[in-house]
């Protein structure tokens, strides 16, 4: 049987570390014969020393012996002092370096050397910690840019580090197994309450629910909530677990009053507040994104709430204090009653007849004749149509919900 070898080499970043002493490493994506996929980190100068060994092996391929012959790319030697620039400009020439050496014929290509080099070693899935002070960065290659020899990079990006409050057993294959007290880096935030992790050589989906950051007890969400809302509608039906959760059918058009990280926004439907799966709504008029997200993200059940997590252990003494339901329904229900009182008011007196030479024409007192002169000199000419946007702001609830959902239909 065939021993695995490297279809695909993808060079992704560099990151600065400072444990033991600050130093660069370059962030390898190891594609292997097998299909399976490794996160590997290698140095600058043990990519030279495998350059000089391949040179030493294949000596003919190298141009010791003549130099037409020579087919193994050249690769600078490194500098006595490593910097973050130099790091960041030898980007594109290691990136070009991999590529033609992967297009190498098999003998080298697939050699046991090359196989060696790019294992995953016990540092590449178990990291160094962190320096007390200072957290390693991370600095993602731009791809339009990974073949050039004037590198572009995007950084520095620095991933968040959080820890797991409780032993979280995956669901799917997109997903990853955490223990208790492991430290995983935030990749992607998503909305939803599902967060990209990435924990030692592991990446998958981790409910935003089992984290929590190392510098506070939770993290940092909206200030406050809107209680005047945003309009979403259900993409799909949901029935309440807990008695704070609300129960909604699919095409209800709702409104969102606090976005809260763990995927779990607090709506209100009338006079009904409670909580509801930020996967299941989409903002309306955008029903194409939302589809699209659906499709990406590859489930069907929202994540679990922090209340229902079990021997959950947090290294922080004291939680944040959380906005009671009882405080959502409160303000709610005092907000609407103000809306409505506004609303009632400005349909008493409509505004287009306020001072209006028309309306005094009209009710003026008395059956004495006005002046055909001034009459027509206080008959001012037709008003322009008021916008679609102020014609919403001033109609009822329902009939703003209705407008919407025809709109969207």
């Amino acid at each position: 049987m065939e021993p695995t070898y490297i279809r695909h080499l993808e060079l992704l970043g560099f990151e600065r570390r400072f444990f033991p002493s600050q130093h660069y490493v370059y962030m390898f994506l190891v594609k292997w014969s097998d299909l399976s996929e490794k996160l590997v980190y290698r140095k600058y100068p043990e990519i030279h020393t495998l350059h000089k060994s391949l040179k030493e092996i294949f000596p003919i391929e190298a141009g010791d012996i003549n130099a037409k012959d020579r087919i193994i790319p050249s690769l600078p030697a490194p500098k006595w002092f490593d910097n973050q620039k130099t790091t960041e400009n030898r980007q594109g020439t290691l990136a070009e370096y991999l590529h033609s050496l992967l297009n190498l014929p098999p003998k080298i290509s697939r050699c046991q050397l090359l196989r060696d080099f790019f294992q995953v070693r016990p540092d590449d899935e178990i990291p160094p910690s962190h320096y007390p002070f200072k957290r390693n960065e991370t600095y993602l290659m731009s791809k339009d840019r990974s073949r050039s020899n004037t590198s572009e990079i995007s950084g520095p990006i620095i991933l968040e580090t959080y820890r797991t409050i409780a032993d979280y057993q995956k669901s799917s294959r997109y997903e990853i197994d955490l223990s208790a007290g492991d430290m995983v880096e935030i990749v992607e935030k998503n909305p939803n309450g599902w967060w990209f992790c990435q924990c030692d050589s592991r990446r998958g989906w981790v409910p935003a629910s089992y984290l929590e950051p190392l510098e506070g007890p939770d993290e940092a969400e909206e200030p406050e909530p809107n209680y005047e809302g945003e309009l979403y509608e259900t993409i799909k039906a949901y029935t309440a677990v807990q008695e704070d959760e609300l129960t909604l059918e699919s095409g209800e058009v709702i409104e969102v009053i606090h976005k809260l990280l763990d995927g779990w926004w607090v709506v209100r439907n009338g006079e009904q507040t409670g909580y509801f799966p930020s996967m299941f709504l989409h903002k309306t008029g955008l029903k194409k994104e939302a589809d699209i997200d659906k499709n990406v993200i590859r489930r069907e059940t929202p994540p679990p709430r922090r209340s229902t997590i079990r021997n959950a252990k947090s290294i922080h003494t004291k939680g944040r204090n959380r906005i009671s339901q009882e405080a959502y329904r409160r303000n709610s229900r005092r907000y609407l009653q103000q809306r409505g009182s506004r609303n009632s008011l400005n349909r008493t007196v409509p505004k287009a007849f306020l001072g209006s030479p028309i309306q005094d024409t009209r009710f003026r007192s008395g059956n004495s004749p006005v002046p055909a002169s001034a009459a027509k000199k206080e008959i001012p000419a037709v008003p322009p149509r008021p916008s679609p946007e102020l014609i919403l702001e001033r109609c009822t609830p329902d009939t703003r919900k209705k407008v919407v959902i025809h709109s969207t239909s």
